[in-house]
Parts: C-alpha cells; structure tokens; sequence
C-alpha cells in the first residue's frame, strides 16, 4: 500500500495554481455565455407567447350578415337646385325611378361583427375579402363611419343607401347624355334656372372601400383617424355589393370571403343568397 501511494505523488508548485485559475476563468466565461444565452432564449420565447396569444386570444367574430335587395332598374338620385350665386342650395329633392317591382338584387351588405376577447382591433387595419364564384376583391377602411343608436336592421340601411355612408364618398364622373340609368346613385345638379348644369352635374356614388356604423362603443374608441373596437363594442361592416358586383348580388348565389384584422383570427363570411328576395332587407347569414 505505501509503495502504491508513494508513486502517485500531487501537483505542486506555481504552474499547477496558473492551471487552475485558467480553468475557473474558462468555467466562468462559459456561465456567463449559457446564462446570456438562456436570457435572450427566455426573452424570445416570451415574445413568441405573448404573438401567439394575441394570435389566439385576439381576432374578428362576424354575428351576422344582413342584405339591402332593390331592383335591378332603379335610379336613386338627388336633385340640387341651386341659387345665381351657384354656391348656395335653394333646395332639395329625393327622387326614385323603377321599372320592375320584383326585389333581385343585392344592392348592399351590413355585416355585424365583433371583437374577441383580446388586444383591441384596428379597423383602419382592417381588410375584407369578398367574392363571388367569378371575381373576388379586398376592401379596406374609406374614412367614412356613422354612430348610431340603435341596432335595427332596416334603420341602418336606411342610413346606408341614401343618407350617413353615402353622403361623403368619392364620386366619379359619369358620361351621359340622356339620363338614362346608369348603375349607381346620382347627384343632378340644377343652376337657378332649373336647367341641369352639363354632364359634370351626373356623378355616380362610388364605393370601393368599406364604410362603418358604429352601434355600441362605451368608451368611444371608434372616434378618430384609427378606429378601434374593444371587447363589448359592437360595429356594422358595410359594403356596397351593387358596385362590387354589377349590379349586385343574384339569386342562388354563393358568397364568400373574409374580415381580416391587423392581430387575430378572421371573420369568416359564407352564405348563398336565397331563391326569392321577399323584401328589401334580407337574412344572409
């Protein structure tokens, strides 16, 4: 036993201490990486869950989707009288022209949708894709939005077609010549004579974007440039099928699409219109 102990003898000296404190340091160095590392890890990873759960926690619920029906020949304008001066309106009319009593088209389209429960949703971020079995589009927010009090259907529409949304949209010119019908709304503009002042007195209502009604918002988070919907806010999406798909949407028709917000699950759209158009606000969906 002696004889095997006295072969192995320890490290001693001066070099054997430098060896030592070199491989602390390294031992130390090496923590130091794995504990930054495990941060940046543990950052990132904190990151991504709180990504994920607004992906899943936050997003659009379409509650339901209502159409406005109208016949397919149907001029609805305004005729403007105006004064000598041309900057002051005399007065005003609203004026209907059919010739069929038969509802068949889908002239426009409320849908009502909410927020998840989740971060609040930015409905100038906003994009809707809707499409029908040959064209498909993307909308997104135009400016335009109403605050109502009520959650009437047919109110709503009220103000849809004539007043609120379409009072304010960006209008094209349209070229004619006769006054015949011409898809869309118009705007006739008489001078003080009663006589209509050219053809850039005709000009057709058009809606390529999305409008709003804003029917429950407590803390008005939907007032301003970017407005926002938080969890009990209740708003109406309105679209204007009749310009979307010329002029409007049919019978026994398929439609499609989605309410994507900026964060979170999308509303899904998906109905086919029915055989009959009873009346002029239809259940879509």
């Amino acid at each position: 036993m002696l004889k095997f102990l006295k072969n192995k003898r320890g490290a001693i000296g001066i070099g054997t201490l430098i060896i030592f404190i070199a491989l602390v340091l390294v031992a130390a160095v090496a923590a130091a990486v794995i504990i930054n590392t495990a941060g940046k890890l543990q950052h990132k990873a904190s990151t991504v869950g709180q990504e994920s759960t607004k992906q899943v926690a936050s997003g659009i619920q379409v509650l339901k989707v209502a159409g406005y029906a109208d016949v397919n020949s149907t001029d609805s304008f305004i005729i403007i009288n105006t004064t000598s001066n041309k900057t002051i309106i005399n007065n005003s009319a609203y004026r209907s022209i059919s010739d069929s009593s038969q509802y068949d088209h889908i002239k426009g389209i409320a849908i009502f949708v909410e927020p998840n429960i989740g971060d609040d949703i930015d409905l100038s971020s906003t994009i809707i894709t809707i499409s029908d079995e040959d064209k498909k589009v993307s909308l997104v927010y135009s400016g335009i939005i109403e605050h109502v009090d009520t959650n009437g259907t047919e109110n709503i529409f009220k103000g849809l077609v004539l007043e609120g949304a379409n009072d304010s949209v960006n209008t094209t010119e349209v070229n004619t010549t006769d006054g015949k019908h011409i898809n869309g709304s118009y705007v006739v503009i008489r001078n003080s004579d009663g006589i209509v002042v050219g053809k850039d007195g005709w000009v057709l209502n058009n809606m390529p974007k999305f409008g709003i009604i804003v029917l429950q918002d407590a803390d008005q988070s939907t007032y301003g440039a970017h407005p926002t919907i938080n969890y009990g806010d209740k708003v109406v999406l309105t679209v204007n099928t009749g310009e979307i798909f010329k002029p409007g949407v049919g019978i026994r028709e398929k439609i499609s699409g989605e309410v994507i917000p900026e964060y979170g699950a999308s509303g899904i759209i998906e109905f086919r219109t029915p055989s009959v158009y009873g009346g002029k606000v239809v259940a879509l969906q």
